[in-house]
């Protein structure tokens, strides 16, 4: 990964729900606001039929926790527009994140109930990160999700993220940033390789063809710029002839043609025999076009040596959110001992109690089953991975978990994730998730 240059982030004090603020007043009155709490980040179940999931954003976060204050525009906001009353506007200005935060490390896989993300702190510093926690793991994980099928489908050709034109801006550096956890070799968006020192790629559109007189002016305008190893966009006009008119400009020494339209599992058969006949045999063939996970699948018999993702990936392909949820799981109580708390509302219920998670592994060193202890750890029998991360600390972060390391450590930590599950976990069929959650209570 290229080394990045710092960028300065927003302040994300703002980045939150109005009822989160009220609540945080409402505590301050109450006298509880700063009763120790843990709270939780999980999911009920995963999106529908998917056999596991990517924990992606965590960086991102502690990221925008680190400039989660409330400054001037912020407590003039507050106060102008009457959210909350003076006193808790005191509060908000002196706030400083003082609690501890364990989970999931980014890139590990998740299942229904796992403790993806605690937060130990006062309820009011754990309260207020509630939106800003829910909307970055939500976002990055369903991408990240998302991309671990693509890039399990593709069976080790390289995937390219392109799909920046397809979503909000800044969601677009997130996508790119969650996709390369989960595998995709580079991407197109040059703001996600400015923050994260992510590998960036591109040549040129249709419009670069159709703004030359012929084809073979724009391939040689082309070559003459960025080399003979480029790649060149074939169909703009007729896909033979483009291939042709290639191998003509850049000779043997033409690094790849793309395809992006019609039937590409076909097209790539003969555009590869067509370029081995012209002697063109390590000439690489590029598909782009509205790929998803299963197109990338149809597509593993052709000869195509990288794929190009863009609509599909950065909208979670078809599960544009994790559905994760943020709840309060154990308190202080008024004897300053904690009590497990839970939510019991039908179909939304929560299971309260500090939570701990290990995967337990048999004697090959494959996942069975997500053990959750709630209240003690759950026994280890030797081989099992403990899966809970510290990454702040009473307040300090820990190094390693944010900027370009984090993201190279996530997907170093995706990779083994997945070696570690059953086969039945690379199927893109509908199914259950691959390895049952199983929680252990504390017996009391």
């Amino acid at each position: 990964m290229n080394s990045p240059t710092a960028w300065q982030r927003p302040n994300a004090a703002l980045y939150t729900d109005h009822y989160e603020l009220t609540m945080l007043q409402a505590a301050l009155h109450a006298g509880t606001a700063e009763r120790r709490s843990v709270f939780e980040a999980f999911a009920r179940k995963l999106p529908d039929g998917r056999r596991y999931g990517i924990v992606a954003g965590t960086g991102r976060l502690l990221e925008a926790l680190q400039d989660f204050r409330f400054e001037e525009p912020q407590l003039n906001f507050l106060a102008s527009t009457g959210v909350v009353d003076e006193r808790t506007i005191a509060w908000l200005a002196d706030f400083r994140f003082s609690g501890t935060i364990t989970g999931y490390a980014e890139g590990d896989v998740y299942f229904p109930g796992s403790p993806i993300l605690q937060v130990e702190a006062s309820f009011g510093e754990a309260c207020i990160l509630e939106t800003l926690i829910l909307s970055t793991l939500n976002h990055d994980s369903a991408i990240a999700s998302a991309a671990s099928r693509m890039t399990s489908a593709a069976g080790g050709r390289p995937c390219i993220e392109m799909g920046s034109r397809r979503t909000h801006e800044e969601a677009a550096v997130a996508a790119a940033r969650a996709a390369v956890i989960s595998g995709f070799d580079s991407t197109s968006n040059l703001e996600a390789g400015l923050r994260y020192g992510i590998k960036t790629v591109g040549t040129a559109a249709h419009s670069f063809t159709l703004l030359h007189d012929s084809e073979v002016q724009a391939f040689e305008a082309q070559t003459a710029s960025l080399g003979l190893n480029t790649s060149l966009l074939v169909d703009t006009y007729d896909v033979e002839q483009g291939v042709r008119n290639a191998v003509a400009v850049a000779g043997h020494k033409l690094g790849g043609v793309r395809l992006d339209s019609g039937d590409l599992v076909a097209q790539a058969q003969w555009v590869r025999e067509l370029l081995d006949e012209l002697g063109n045999t390590s000439t690489r063939i590029m598909v782009t076009s509205d790929l998803d996970e299963y197109a990338i699948a149809a597509l593993g018999s052709a000869p195509v040596d990288a794929y190009g993702v863009g609509t599909s990936l950065v909208t979670g392909s078809g599960a544009p959110t994790a559905g994760l949820v943020y709840k309060l799981v154990s308190r202080e109580g008024t004897d300053g001992n904690f009590v497990s708390v839970a939510k019991a509302a039908k179909n939304k219920a929560s299971l309260g109690g500090h939570k701990y998670a290990l995967r337990r592994l048999n004697e090959r060193g494959r996942a069975i089953a997500e053990v959750v202890g709630v209240g003690s750890r759950p026994e280890n029998d030797g081989n099992d991975r403990e899966l809970l991360e510290t990454f702040v600390s009473d307040g300090v972060l820990k190094d390693g978990w944010t900027g370009a390391d984090a993201v190279a450590r996530a997907r170093a930590r995706h990779d083994a994730s997945l070696l570690e599950l059953p086969a039945a976990a690379y199927r893109l069929q509908r199914g259950e998730p691959v390895i049952p959650t199983e929680f252990e209570e504390e017996i009391r």
